[in-house]
């Protein structure tokens, strides 16, 4: 009995309780899967998404204009090509790499420490509400150079600008909620932009208005946009690839006492994380001209979703691919971090996520502190497991108990 019938739906509530039940049906029956209510290709097989990502003449960003400018208040990477796209990576990049990452490690930690304190003489804790997204904001906050205390408003004001980028059919009414959150990030951001320029400090605010690029500082804008693509991608994984960690650990508890063992086997579970259950599940592109994948043609300027999710649970690449296993010999947890990496949680390519090697140094700084002071770690009586999420997809929460630390 197939799940997948002709009324079947992306956008369904079934599809958006348990996407990975429909994995399979897509990948076999309809690889390429047409949405008329959002007029959107999606494709679900390892070989189409990383053809769909790796192949910039072919398929390109161009849809982010309409998808996350409007929001971004200006151009992000991801929309850059060429010199320009070089150059102003590489100023992300810098932040998120060698003797900054060193010096972001200890803050990563500092931030951790302060956040968990509380909650180990109770011997309670939700790791999605209570820790990963202040932690995630706070860290991604020191990062920039702003301000922590302002961490609640900075949230409220970046879920309108996530909703707007990851909503695949939003109200006229939300968009322009979205658009007006959007807009008071960027009233908050440009006093700050404007003090830096005149006072930089080694935050990465100031490292992005005192970069070049061709004898040429960035505009307000272009440095706004910016700070709001660090601010959405770093938060991301901290919260929900964090929790999902957590929860797979719990459900596996043979291989939780391997990485608790064994500390140098925390990369790999944080690996075959991201593979299982990536958080970011969908990467959009636009065909710049007829594409044809399993015998089916996708038309030029149309938008092809890449469903990352199916694309890591497909049996061509993985072996079984619906199983958790953190010592899969097809993982290669050394590459899992880089370009080559198998899973495509980071994406590929040319726009492969610059924050890669953070997110890694994220996760594995506060699941090495956590473990060992979360001790017989379980979930809380009566709570219930729940995720959520079509575009980026985690736990609502993850309630646990553990003895407390006296």
């Amino acid at each position: 009995m197939s799940v997948v019938d002709t009324d079947f739906s992306i956008l369904s509530e079934d599809f958006a309780a348990a996407p990975d039940r429909f994995f399979a049906q897509l990948r076999e029956q309809r690889p390429v899967h047409y949405e008329p209510a959002i007029d959107s290709y999606f494709v679900s097989r390892h070989e189409d998404v990383k053809r769909v990502l790796t192949d910039h003449e072919l398929f390109t960003t161009q849809n982010l204009q309409v998808r996350a400018e409007p929001v971004m208040r200006g151009p992000v990477l991801a929309q850059m090509t060429g010199a320009e796209h070089t150059a102003k990576r590489r100023i992300v990049v810098r932040a998120f790499t060698g003797s900054a990452l060193q010096d972001q490690i200890r803050v990563i930690h500092a931030n951790a420490a302060e956040l968990i304190a509380p909650f180990l003489p109770l011997g309670r804790v939700d790791l999605v509400n209570d820790f990963g997204k202040p932690f995630g904001m706070h860290v991604t906050l020191d990062v920039l150079g702003l301000d922590r205390k302002d961490w609640q408003q900075v949230a409220a004001w970046h879920s309108g600008v996530a909703e707007f980028i990851t909503g695949l059919n939003l109200t006229p009414e939300r968009r322009r909620h979205c658009v007006g959150q959007a807009e008071r990030l960027e009233a908050y951001l440009l006093p700050v932009i404007e003090q830096r320029r005149r006072d930089p400090g080694d935050d990465l605010i100031s490292q992005l208005c005192t970069a070049e690029f061709d004898g040429v500082a960035m505009t307000g804008r272009e440095v706004t946009a910016l700070i709001i693509n660090v601010l959405v991608a770093a938060t991301e994984p901290a919260d929900k690839t964090l929790a999902l960690l957590f929860k797979h650990l719990i459900d596996h508890p043979e291989q939780m006492a391997q990485v608790r063992r064994d500390p140098d086997l925390l990369g790999a579970a944080i690996a075959e994380t991201l593979r299982y259950t990536p958080p970011v599940q969908l990467i959009p592109r636009q065909a710049e001209k007829d594409a044809e994948f399993a015998g089916t043609t996708v038309p030029a300027g149309a938008t092809i979703f890449c469903m990352i999710g199916a694309a890591n649970r497909d049996p061509d690449a993985f072996s079984a691919p619906d199983t958790f296993d953190i010592h899969r010999a097809d993982l290669g947890t050394a590459r899992s971090f880089t370009a080559a990496a198998q899973h495509l949680a980071f994406g590929t390519g040319l726009h492969q996520c610059v924050g890669t090697a953070f997110a890694r140094a994220e996760l594995e700084t506060v699941a090495g502190m956590l473990l060992p002071l979360l001790d017989r770690v379980h979930y809380s009586p009566g709570f219930r497991y729940q995720e959520t999420g079509l575009y980026t997809r985690g736990p609502v929460a993850l309630s646990l108990d553990f003895t407390p630390v006296r």
